[in-house]
């Protein structure tokens, strides 16, 4: 392993998520065994400053983890320069078995702990406190996938080794029998472009038609495809190569980092339909603002990203 300055900061704050994660999980027990909301005991004010302290805590670690997942994307490109074969952060990544999985439960805790969020601020906005029990039960259940993203990230930069020679972006994502996703390269790009905007089309669709359950559906399907899309279809257009499919060297200088930002539109768009839809799912009720947000960024980010091929074949006559 080699201690680079970034790593060190991020396994600190790994053991700074787990110390205070595990309060938030013990508490959390408590109250959701002894939480009686019709009852004006000294135990129940005392759970309800403790829920408090809890709900301090998990928006302590959520606000941290978003700028973390970019910094541990970062801290990965950086480190593709002593990794020998490796050109951008999925090199590194992928230079550990599990490192693929580290990365899904990092983006799964982004939605489910952010989704967390907006169910504690729903149940503190309620006089009678209704979703107490729930929250902490849930939180409870959550825990497992940041716990697992921890123990992930220890063994990840624990078990790096620079000396080791790697497989670039170009040999990952490709049609190569060796690729992980060389399945997807048998069907034709433009069929994998022509769903991505479908799907595009069912989250407005679902706006319209104020179904809490299509837009979480709608919008997690267009969360799936819009990934495969910017690797299959859109990649290529933004680095001007039709053999480059990495959706990492997107994150990288010479593309300006506009990966940072088209994935900011699209965790922003999706999340706000598809955990706003589930909340109003518990709360059986329509909440519009989440998804005049979803639909906002969602629509920014399908024109951001339509722009380059259109760019492209505006200045060259021709499609790649």
């Amino acid at each position: 392993m080699s201690l680079t300055p970034e790593i060190i900061a991020l396994l600190l704050l790994d053991a700074v998520f787990l110390f205070f994660g595990g309060i938030a999980f013990v508490l959390s027990a408590r109250i959701a065994w002894r939480w009686r909301s019709h009852e004006t005991t000294e135990l129940q004010y005392a759970l309800h400053r403790q829920s408090y302290l809890v709900s301090v805590i998990i928006n302590y670690i959520f606000m941290l983890k978003i700028p973390l997942f970019a910094f541990f994307i970062y801290t990965c490109d950086k480190l593709s320069s002593i990794i020998t074969g490796a050109m951008c952060a999925s090199g590194v990544v992928n230079s550990v078995d599990f490192g693929l999985y580290l990365t899904l439960f990092k983006i799964v805790n982004l939605y489910v702990f952010g989704f967390w969020l907006l169910l504690n601020d729903a149940d503190m906005n309620e006089e009678k406190l209704p979703f107490t029990r729930l929250k902490f039960v849930l939180f409870m259940l959550f825990f497992i996938p940041l716990f697992a993203e921890i123990g992930l990230e220890i063994g990840f930069f624990t078990s790096l080794n620079v000396s080791k020679i790697v497989s670039c972006c170009g040999t990952l994502f490709s049609a190569a029998s060796t690729s992980s996703i060389s399945l997807l390269f048998s069907v034709d790009e433009k069929i994998w472009m022509m769903i991505f905007y479908g799907c595009f089309a069912l989250s407005v669709a679902a706006y319209g038609s104020r179904s809490p359950l299509a837009s979480v559906v709608s919008n997690l399907l267009l969360a799936l495809f819009a990934l495969i899309a910017l690797i299959l279809f859109f990649s290529p257009y933004v680095y001007e190569l039709p053999t480059h499919h990495c959706p990492f060297c997107l994150l990288q200088k010479e593309y300006f980092y506009v990966g940072y930002l088209l994935y900011a539109l699209l965790f922003a768009g999706t999340f706000y339909a598809a955990a706003g839809g589930v909340l109003d799912l518990v709360q059986k009720r329509y909440t519009k603002r989440f998804y005049n947000l979803s639909l906002f960024f969602n629509t920014l980010y399908v024109i951001g990203i339509s722009l380059y091929p259109l760019s492209y074949y505006l200045r060259n006559g021709v499609w790649l």
